[in-house]
This record gives C-alpha cells, sequence and structure tokens, in this order.
C-alpha cells in the first residue's frame, strides 16, 4: 500500500561509505525529511524501498532502470560524486526525474592520488621502501633507473577539472603535459605548458599517462591493447577515474610482457576485486582501493552539497549541477532559477 501523503517527503540513502549520515541529515532538516537508509544495494531492496519515495540519493549503488521505474514519487535522484554511470539516466529522464551530481568537490584530493602514484613510481619509493625494511641500504639498484622528472611528460586523457588540476601539479614539478580531450572545442584556451594532441600522439609521447574521462559507452575499455600498445615501454599508467576505462586483461599483459613500465590504479573493473586478481600478483602494479577522492573534507563537502542539491530541486529551484537538462521540459517538479 503506497504511503499517505505527507508534508515530510521520505529520502532513500542507498549507500554510503562514510562513519554516518548525520551531516547530510541536517541538510535534509530544512524539508522536514523522513530518512531512510536502505539495509542492502540490491536492486530488488531498492527497488521495494524506492517505491515509497520523493528522493533517492546514492553513492556507488546500482540505480537500475528497474529501481526508477519503481520510484513513481520520486523527484529528484542525487548522486554522492561525479560520475552517474551507476544511474539509469535515460529513464529518469523519460520519466521526469532531475538527475544532480557534485562534480568538483574532490578535484584536490584526486589530482592529488595522481601525482603521488607517479611519484611513487617515478621515485621507486616501494621497491626502496622493502629494501631499507630488509636491511639493503646500500648499492640497491632498482628495477627501473631513477630518472629526473623535470622535463619528462604528463599525458592527461580528459581534460575537465581533474584533468587541469593534474596538469598544474605537475608543472610544478617540472613535467610537460599534454592533453587529449574530444570534448574540448578547439578554440579553447590551454592552461600555458599544456598542449593539445590526438591520443595516439598523446600515449606515444607520455612518460606517464593518466585517465580522467567519464565512463559511457565510447569509453568502456578505452585503455585496450591497441592504446597500450602507443606506450613508451618506459611509460607508466595511472587511473583513478574508473575501472572499466581500462581493459584489465590487456593491461594484465602489457605488464607482464614489458610493453610498459608500470601501473598505478586506484579504481578497477570490479567495485570489490578478489584477493587474487592477477594484477595484484604483479610487481610492478600499485593498487589503492578507490580512496583518491578520500578526505575529512571531501567527504563532508560531498555529504552536505548531495543533500542540499536534492533539498534544492524538492523544493522547486534550479540545483547547482543538473546532469540531465533534457528533463526541464517534463520534469516532476517545476524547476525555478534563483
Amino acid at each position: 500500500m503506497a504511503r499517505a501523503e505527507t508534508s515530510s517527503p521520505r529520502i532513500l540513502i542507498t549507500d554510503y561509505v562514510w562513519p554516518s549520515t548525520r551531516p547530510e541529515r541536517e541538510a535534509l532538516a530544512a524539508v522536514n525529511a523522513d530518512v531512510v537508509e536502505a539495509p542492502d544495494p540490491s536492486e530488488a531492496t531498492l527497488a521495494v524501498l524506492a517505491a515509497d519515495c520523493d528522493a533517492i540519493m546514492t553513492c556507488f549503488a546500482q540505480v537500475t532502470p528497474a529501481v526508477v521505474r519503481a520510484a513513481e514519487r520520486c523527484r529528484v535522484i542525487s548522486r554522492y560524486g561525479v560520475g552517474v554511470d551507476n544511474i539509469a539516466v535515460d529513464v529518469a529522464t523519460a520519466l521526469g526525474i532531475p538527475v544532480t551530481y557534485v562534480p568538483d568537490y574532490c578535484v584536490d584530493e584526486v589530482s592529488d592520488h595522481v601525482m603521488a602514484l607517479l611519484l611513487t613510481w617515478n621515485r621507486q619509493v616501494g621497491f626502496y621502501d622493502a629494501a631499507a625494511k630488509a636491511g639493503r641500504w646500500e648499492g640497491v639498484p632498482s628495477p627501473h633507473p631513477l630518472t629526473r622528472l623535470r622535463g619528462q611528460t604528463i599525458g592527461i586523457v580528459g581534460f575537465g577539472r581533474i584533468g587541469r588540476a593534474v596538469a598544474a601539479k605537475a608543472r610544478a614539478f617540472g613535467l610537460s603535459a599534454v592533453a587529449h580531450d574530444p570534448y574540448l572545442p578547439d578554440s579553447a584556451p590551454l592552461p600555458d605548458g599544456v598542449t593539445a594532441a590526438s591520443q595516439d600522439d598523446l600515449l606515444a609521447a607520455a612518460d606517464y599517462v593518466t585517465v580522467h574521462t567519464p565512463l559511457n559507452d565510447e569509453t568502456r575499455g578505452l585503455i585496450g591493447t591497441p592504446a597500450l600498445a602507443r606506450m613508451k615501454p618506459s611509460a607508466y599508467l595511472i587511473n583513478c577515474a574508473r575501472g572499466p576505462i581500462v581493459d584489465e586483461t590487456a593491461l594484465y599483459t602489457a605488464l607482464r610482457e614489458g610493453h610498459i613500465a608500470g601501473a598505478g590504479l586506484d579504481v578497477m573493473e570490479s567495485a570489490s576485486p578478489p584477493a587474487d586478481h592477477p594484477l595484484f600478483a604483479l610487481d610492478n602494479v600499485i593498487v589503492t582501493p578507490h580512496v583518491a577522492f578520500l578526505s575529512q573534507q571531501s567527504v563532508l563537502e560531498l555529504e552536505v552539497r548531495t543533500a542540499r542539491a536534492t533539498v534544492d530541486v524538492l523544493q522547486g529551484r534550479m540545483p547547482e549541477f543538473l546532469v540531465n537538462p533534457a528533463v526541464l521540459p517534463h520534469s516532476r517538479v517545476k524547476l525555478r532559477k534563483v
């Protein structure tokens, strides 16, 4: 039986990876929200809960077409984060549901993490950490000779907010930057020290390749066998964007056979890869468990801004970042600009 209409909107939080939802609950108090936290992120559970909710806030859970269609009362779906590949945006748009996201909350954290992985490889930090702890303090050659970072080239695939932040930080270390982004207009100005290139030319020139594209049908498997074959044998691949952008089978082969020197991965094709994943057995792979976005400040900002976007839509205001502007003519909520 459907819930009786009340003045308090019911808001479903599908999942989260921080200690509590207190910050967003405090922001949602502006609409006297009744907050429901899903006990698990399965499609079946979310579909049942969504049927009785006025809004959905989601982190990594899959808000599938079935979940969206079940949400007959829903007036907004808000993503905790940047990418919206876990939300059936097309279905939401067709049904008149605005989708919001927060594309700029962790620019510093992710770009810092890219540089951390890059510097770890450049200075062979992992190797020398193990050597020192084993009592090897003299005459220890690293697997890859140490090279001066200044004068090397970083290739940035995808030149949005995070890609630009990486370029600025890399330039401070003396790296030259080459960027490729098919959505960047030819007339768009580039920061000083950054040159545009085709993806093929970027891959061939770069000593470090870092990926910053969204995940969609065009970018799934973008870095596969052909792309890896264009990279230098001395080059490193860094992925702090979305796991499926990189073909892991092709990457494993390239790393094992020495077609590229190494990889730094914060994301994998699976959100929870098994401990015996083949890539984890390679010495020339560094993996972190999807923490590039993470800091106390970024998480708090994410919680509060996601909740505020939800409140905005429920109160009829245009959110700061709307994923699907095509929804506006037939939105379940008429949104006004403030």
